[in-house]
């Protein structure tokens, strides 16, 4: 197995219950930890894990292996090892259902001689243009880096950056769309806002036509492969085109994607989104009450429609109900070519999240020719200000499929991220 070490700027920390550890010796062929995983008051599903482990000094460079403790023996676990400010840290999946009330119990092992090495769940390839996370040889999303322009014809106040498309199901299907002819300014998954006032002067970076803002990707900081996850972090800058002294940046915002791999049957994978904003300013900004803006916005593909497509939300409500509403998940789904016959997303709010439940914007079925639009907007119903100098977070996780989900597994997937912090 290949252990990557690094330091990593922004870090996605999951906790978990830590029943137990007990050290052992240092030779090879020995217990280093064990300790147990509990599921709690909830159950869970393919939740990831991060457990802080015993100083492992010079074993780092030896061979290590964490096993399950099962009915039927050791079974191994893929792991990925991490320094964070000096402090050994594994993470891991904890892979199908853990019911609420039971544990499961895991033993970290310096072995003798070295092991396998385990390719990363998947590898990105970047370019000036556009990074492409892949696993194997299939994309999984492509990330924007430079500005792209607006099909020919149509203003290229609409160019822009900083946004997920193509998204892909584990099968195949495309579940995004950019520059639809009826809002040129949807960009797949994006999270501009909308009505925004620095000093009493509106600046809007949402709807491009207005010339007012837009969003633009800085860089790439950082990409991790590895066994468990991948990541990338990029710094997006959102600007203000009407200053006096014309373009200036006001909001710093690091977006940080993981990739989780896919899960045993490839029907699902599992992307977190966390962003980060940043007012870089000496001024406050207000992000106004409004039905669209921030969060995490999700333009559909273009082969849904009111006809072959639903939503489902936490609270029960689908798409002739969900807009306005508040929700802790929501799925949207459609029919889809693989052989599954549908795709979707489930879209999931964090509850340290503001808001939370998480208020939405769902274009009902008479709206926009049938099409679909979703996106978690925390300002939808109460201003937000971003105080100069501050660090605003908001977390995401999508579990992305093929096939259906039902339910009673988004409410296991749920709990897997609402309370592994």
């Amino acid at each position: 197995m290949m252990i990557r070490y690094r330091k990593r700027s922004m870090m996605i920390r999951y906790l978990v219950l830590l029943i137990l550890f007990t050290v052992m010796g240092s030779c090879a062929d020995t217990e280093l930890a064990r300790f147990e995983v509990t599921a709690g008051e909830y159950d869970r599903q393919d939740w990831p894990v991060r457990v802080e482990v015993p100083p492992l000094a010079a074993d780092l460079e030896e061979a290590v292996g964490l096993f399950e403790l099962t009915p039927g023996g050791r079974a191994p676990v893929p792991f990925q090892l991490d320094f964070e400010d000096g402090t050994a840290v594994i993470r891991f999946m904890a892979t199908g259902v853990t019911s609420r009330g039971t544990t499961r119990e895991y033993v970290l092992l310096k072995r003798r001689g070295k092991q396998p090495v385990t390719l990363p769940v998947a590898t990105m390839q970047q370019d000036e243009n556009e990074l492409i996370l892949s696993d194997a040889s299939q994309p999984v999303l492509s990330y924007r880096i430079s500005e792209i322009m607006p099909p020919e014809g149509v203003d290229s106040v609409f160019r822009r950056s900083a946004y997920i498309h193509p998204f892909y199901s584990p099968g195949g299907m495309v579940l995004t769309r950019i520059q639809p002819p009826d809002h040129y300014h949807h960009y797949g998954i994006w999270n501009p806002w909308t009505l925004t006032h620095i000093n009493g002067r509106e600046i809007d970076y949402w709807n491009l036509g207005k010339g007012e803002g837009t969003v633009r990707t800085k860089a790439v900081l950082e990409t991790v492969e590895g066994p468990v996850f991948s990541a990338y972090t990029a710094l997006q800058q959102h600007i203000d085109k009407g200053h006096t002294t014309g373009e200036r940046v006001t909001m710093d915002e690091f977006w940080e994607v993981t990739y989780w791999g896919k899960s045993a049957d490839g029907k699902r994978y599992i992307l977190d989104l966390h962003t980060t904003l940043r007012n870089v300013l000496q001024d406050t900004i207000l992000f106004d009450a409004y039905r669209y803006g921030g969060g995490l916005g999700y333009r559909a593909t273009g082969e849904w429609n009111n006809e072959n497509s639903t939503v489902l939300t936490s609270e029960g409500a689908d798409r002739a109900t969900a807009d306005g509403t508040r929700a802790r998940w929501c799925i949207v789904e459609g029919a889809s070519p693989v052989k599954e016959g549908r795709s979707g997303i489930l879209f999931m709010s964090h509850p340290e999240n503001r808001e939370h439940p998480e208020p939405m914007r769902v274009w009902p079925p008479d709206s926009n020719h049938g099409e679909l639009f979703f996106e978690f907007c925390p300002i939808r119903h109460n201003d937000w200000v971003i105080l100069p100098g501050r660090d605003y977070l908001l977390k995401y996780r999508m579990v992305v499929f093929d096939g259906a989900i039902t339910a009673e597994e988004a409410e296991r997937y749920w709990n897997g991220f609402a309370y592994a912090e």
